[in-house]
Parts: structure tokens; C-alpha cells; sequence
């Protein structure tokens, strides 16, 4: 029998897409500090790189969701980790800015395509918002291990090895992907609504959750360099980077829990606001108690408030297409993130961005005001 996402081969090689294909929502903190402390770069110009990839993972998304019921997703897929897996590579054996640029920007498009398809095969699954959940649990696994394992190779062996590290990430996914990317043709009974516009709730949704990927970004990039510069000492920040991946381990197991038990639109709502509440604690404190407490479940937010959108996106757009463009709703934000976060620090200090933070989140609650989306009852496995 074929891999699909039916079958635990299928949702096993889509846990480790998820992972390769997301890995600066694990790597955001450590990557940004890795260039600003091993390769002596200022916060802008870290950011910067960072956004780089981001906007080349949009991009890739963009192009190839509308695309993705026609693409032979294991090709593709496998092709664009390895891809990704050189361009990282080549990032740990370089120094020149410009170059190191490109790579970034090429990583980011080869990861890019692989994860819309990863996620337009999660959104064609008979339970969306329960595998994206499944998916996301893996991801927070994935974030413990990175968080306690890759700093300290980063201490011992110098700033390259977090490239390296990426690059081997990105070649398992090939691999991986290779042997098992499941099946993506739609299920009997989802087969409608695969053309056409998409409805109006669906662009709204997908700018509220950029929205929050833009906070998430903005703040998650500095979350370790707020604790550094405020001297809270090297090894008290380290614990609440792997504090916050053990942290990360119960949002997407809640939400699948809490499916039917909450309404989308109420859990949307109040997704921003509390990342906002918690950006002003790391922000606005400048004592440790309170930075831990906002470090440790700011992700966590995004993680659970995320699997929900999911669903509801599946929901109102069975053929994959929306879910398939997750990558770009998630990215377009997460891309501006690192570099506005790294221009506000430069200009005006590590306070302004829990300002910023309440701004942007006012827009994300506008975004998901309407209430089109409230009558959509995700689908049953």
C-alpha cells in the first residue's frame, strides 16, 4: 500500500517536512544571535539574512500553492530539502555577506516549496486541523532537541556548525521525503471547490495570521538577545530557550484535544492579544522573572492559535490550495519580522518592540472581526 496521510508512514515523513521546512520557528533566537555574536554582524544586518530566507520561502509558496494538486509533490519535495540541505552547507563554509545572502535566499525557496506541498498534503488529509496538530507536536520535539543539543555544538565547534546543523536537517528531509512523501491526490468527497476564488474569509484569515507571524518574528528573533543584553547571565537565558521547547510540546496536543470544544474564530481572536501581553512582559520588565515567564510561552500562542486557523482554512477551501499557501500567510509576516525587529532595536531599544507588538495585533484581531468563518465545522476523521 501506497504512503498517505492516512497511514502512520505517511503522517511520519510529514512530521519530519514540517520540521525541516519550519525550522525558523525552532532556530529564529539562536540563528539571529549566531550572526550577530559568531559572525559579528549588527542586529539589521543579522535580521536581515534571516528575513532573507523568510522572503524566499513566500515566494516559493506563493508560485507553487495555487500549483500544488498538478506538481509531483515527492520530486518536488525532495528536491527542494536537498537543495535547501547544499544551500546551508555552503552558508557554513563562507564569511562574504553577499553571498552568504544569496544562500539564504536560496535556502529559503527550495524550503519554501517543499514545506506548501508538505502542508497542502496535511490540508487534503481527512482531519486537517488534528494532523496539522500531529505535525506541530513534532515540531515542538524537534525544538527541545534543537534547543538543548545545538547551542552547545555551536559553543564547541564556532557559528558555522548551526549551518551545518541546518544543512543535515534539511538532507534527512530529502531523504526522508524521498522514500515515503505520501499521496496527495484529494480524498473522495473533497474533490469540489478545487477552482474558483477562494472566499473572502479566506484572505482575511490568511492577513490575521500573518499578522502573528510578523509578532512572532519581530520578537522571537531578539528573545535571546533581550536576555543577554540585560545580563541576565548565558546559562539563565539558555534555560529558558529549552524551557520554552518543552513549553511548545503541549499546544499542538491541546488544540487537537480542544477541536470541538472551542470556536475557531473565539481562539483566533484571542490569539493576538495574548502574544501582545506576553511581548510587553519580555519587552517592558527588566527583571528575569517576567521575561522568562513571556520567553517560555510566546511561541506557544502561535503554535496553538495556529493549528486552529489551519483547520478552519481547510475547512472553507477543501482542494488544499489555502492550506498549501500556509508557507506565504505564515512567512510573508515572518520575513519582515527579524529586520523591523532588528531596525526598531537599532533606532530605539529593545522597549518599542512590545509596542509595536500591541499595533500589529490590533490588526490581526481586525482581520479575524468577520464573522463569515463561524459556521465551519471542521471535518471528521
Amino acid at each position: 500500500m501506497g504512503s498517505t496521510s492516512e497511514n502512520w508512514g505517511g503522517r511520519a515523513t510529514l512530521m519530519v517536512a514540517h520540521c525541516a521546512g519550519m525550522v525558523d520557528l525552532v532556530a529564529l533566537p539562536v540563528w539571529v544571535g549566531v550572526l550577530i555574536s559568531g559572525y559579528g554582524l549588527d542586529p539589521q544586518q543579522a535580521g536581515g539574512l534571516a528575513t532573507l530566507f523568510l522572503i524566499g520561502a513566500v515566494s516559493a509558496s506563493a508560485f507553487v500553492a495555487p500549483r500544488s494538486n498538478r506538481m509531483p509533490a515527492r520530486a518536488v519535495v525532495t528536491a527542494g530539502f536537498a537543495v535547501a540541505a547544499a544551500a546551508f552547507g555552503g552558508v557554513g563554509l563562507v564569511n562574504d555577506y553577499a553571498i552568504m545572502a544569496l544562500l539564504h535566499l536560496t535556502a529559503g525557496l527550495a524550503a519554501g516549496t517543499a514545506l506548501s506541498l508538505t502542508h497542502a498534503a496535511v490540508g487534503r488529509s481527512g482531519n486537517p486541523h488534528r494532523l496539522f496538530a500531529t505535525v506541530g507536536f513534532a515540531l515542538g520535539v524537534f525544538a527541545v532537541l534543537f534547543m538543548v543539543g545545538v547551542p552547545k555544538i555551536v559553543t564547541s565547534v564556532g557559528a558555522p556548525a548551526l549551518f551545518w546543523t541546518f544543512a543535515s536537517v534539511m538532507a534527512f528531509a530529502a531523504c526522508v521525503a524521498a522514500i515515503g512523501f505520501p499521496d496527495t491526490r484529494l480524498p473522495t468527497g473533497r474533490t469540489h471547490g478545487t477552482n474558483g476564488k477562494l472566499p473572502r474569509a479566506v484572505w482575511l484569515a490568511a492577513a490575521g495570521i500573518s499578522c502573528m507571524a510578523l509578532t512572532q518574528a519581530m520578537m522571537f528573533a531578539f528573545l535571546e538577545r533581550i536576555g543577554a543584553d540585560r545580563g541576565y547571565g548565558t546559562a539563565a537565558v539558555a534555560g529558558v530557550l529549552i524551557a520554552l521547547g518543552f513549553v511548545n510540546l503541549i499546544p499542538a496536543p491541546l488544540a487537537a484535544f480542544l477541536q470541538r470544544r472551542l470556536n475557531p474564530r473565539t481562539v483566533l481572536l484571542c490569539g493576538p492579544l495574548l502574544q501582545a501581553v506576553l511581548a510587553l512582559l519580555m519587552t517592558q520588565s527588566q527583571s528575569f522573572v517576567p521575561y522568562a515567564a513571556g520567553a517560555m510561552f510566546f511561541a506557544a500562542v502561535m503554535i496553538f492559535t495556529h493549528t486552529f486557523a489551519f483547520g478552519l482554512l481547510a475547512a472553507l477551501d477543501p482542494s488544499g490550495r489555502a492550506v498549501g499557501a500556509t508557507p506565504a500567510m505564515v512567512m510573508i509576516g515572518a520575513a519582515v519580522g527579524p529586520i523591523l525587529g532588528g531596525t526598531i532595536v537599532k533606532l530605539s531599544g529593545y522597549s518599542s518592540l512590545g509596542f509595536a507588538a500591541v499595533l500589529i495585533a490590533a490588526c490581526a484581531v481586525a482581520c479575524f472581526l468577520p464573522r463569515r468563518s463561524d459556521n465551519v465545522v471542521p471535518a471528521r476523521s
